[in-house]
């Protein structure tokens, strides 16, 4: 078990760290039990994407307690920290804010039990369940240490902190807001994201494609209802949505090239009231993920081309709708710059510790500023027990992922490791003191 004494001597003993950094990181242990409470409070009271009032107001408070000027109210809930700080860079630090409508069942002391009434009127609970709690509690460490230590940097800080990344909207928002107007404009950008795949303790990097690019898209079939025990004076909605269902699979197993990931998921089917009723009309939910850009637009393009000839095959009245409710670009990481942050991580953290993974088909909306012209990285922080990992491995056990209600974090190294990763990140891009 790697406990917080040895991974903050081997941040001390890592081959190549600079003074400085070295300095700063060996203030971690005693800005810590700050940083752990304020984790637990922010796990115990999380708030929906769009509501993150006063999550928004906390991280504002906490900035202007370690001398940031503070903008708020930006896209929504969102905001922004700056510090200036003499001539150099100017370095943007990301985190999200909102929880997921997820009951938590992690059985923690500090788990949330928050629940709330949305505006349809539909009580949902609320919990942290994806991690945004870490990247806060980590953002909020490295503001710290970073102002108590202008002394070693020079530059200007910019900490944002973005509403709704989990409807992958929220940096869209931001921007569409003028954050970019409202804040020096970045020469760097720099997130992170827990994961629940990687030891705590440990960093993964991914040079170009990070994410996938994810879109939502609804589909409406049409057709003729009536009894179902004369299904021949129907036009069945159920079994044309059942053959674009089965259809839509050969897209990526035919229409996609085998080295372009794809994916198409059909994580919703509704229709009809009855037993013996033929409905009139028939809805799916599906999500779309791909890294290229071309690659996502041709399968949303086959995805309409599918529905329209099986609905046209089984004679339905109309042609279905298909709607793209939700998209959110794919995130590719500069290159150079996560390579020079790697760097730099490895030699604070270890080089055994900090390693290349691959991109995965989840989604985030951290792209927004990387199309926006800033060149930007995110990087994962491991959240899982070495041990419990190692034998997960072992057994065959899967254990809980992001967005499970059993999600929780090895709560003292990943933190540790998130502040360390997002100082480590800035105090590399941002000028050195003379």
């Amino acid at each position: 078990m790697l406990a917080s004494a040895v991974l903050f001597s081997t941040l001390v003993a890592a081959p190549a760290p600079d003074e400085g950094s070295r300095a700063i990181l060996a203030q971690l242990d005693a800005v810590f039990p700050a940083l752990d409470a304020l984790y637990k409070d922010l796990h115990a009271h999380p708030e929906l994407s769009l509501h993150e009032e006063k999550t928004a107001a906390k991280m504002a408070a906490l900035l202007r307690d370690a001398g940031f000027e503070v903008i708020e109210r930006i896209g929504g809930h969102g905001l922004a920290g700056i510090l200036r700080n003499g001539d150099g860079p100017t370095v943007m630090l990301r985190t999200d804010l909102d929880g997921l409508p997820v009951a938590e069942k992690t059985g923690l002391p500090y788990a949330s039990r928050v629940r709330v009434t949305k505006p349809s009127g539909e009580t949902v609970p609320v919990m942290h369940a994806c991690g945004h709690d870490v990247h806060m509690t980590s953002w909020i460490g490295a503001a710290t240490l970073l102002s108590r230590n202008r002394e070693r940097w020079r530059g200007t800080l910019v900490l944002v902190g973005q509403p709704a990344e989990e409807l992958g909207s929220g940096a869209r928002a931001m921007l569409d807001d003028g954050l970019f107007e409202k804040i020096p404009r970045p020469d760097f950008a720099f997130a992170i994201h827990d994961s629940a795949d990687l030891p705590s303790g440990t960093v993964g990097y991914s040079p170009g494609y990070a994410l996938a690019s994810a879109d939502s898209v609804d589909v409406v079939v049409h057709g003729k209802g009536g009894h179902g025990a004369y299904p021949h004076k129907t036009v069945d909605p159920v079994l044309v949505a059942s053959r674009i269902v089965v259809a839509l699979q050969a897209i990526v197993a035919r229409e996609t090239n085998p080295l372009d990931p794809a994916v198409v998921t059909v994580g919703s089917f509704h229709a009809g009231t009855k037993h013996n009723i033929v409905p009139d009309e028939a809805r799916l939910e599906l999500t779309v993920r791909a890294y290229r850009k071309e690659v996502r637009d041709a399968v949303i393009a086959a995805i309409e081309r599918i529905a329209r000839g099986e609905a046209a095959a089984a004679r339905a009245p109309k042609e279905p709708v298909v709607t793209v409710v939700e998209s959110t670009p794919s995130t590719h990481n500069d290159p150079a710059l996560t390579r020079r942050v790697a760097a730099a991580v490895a030699a604070a953290l270890g080089a055994e510790n900090v390693s290349e993974v691959p991109p995965v088909m989840g989604a985030e909306d951290f792209s927004e500023y990387g199309l926006a012209g800033v060149p930007a990285t995110i990087f994962w922080v491991g959240a899982v027990a070495p041990e419990r990992l190692a034998e997960s491995k072992r057994t065959g056990e899967t254990l809980p992922s992001l967005h499970s209600p059993l999600f929780a974090p090895d709560r003292e190294r990943t933190l540790k490791t998130g502040v360390a990763t997002v100082t480590t990140a800035a105090l590399e891009l941002l000028g050195r003191s003379d």
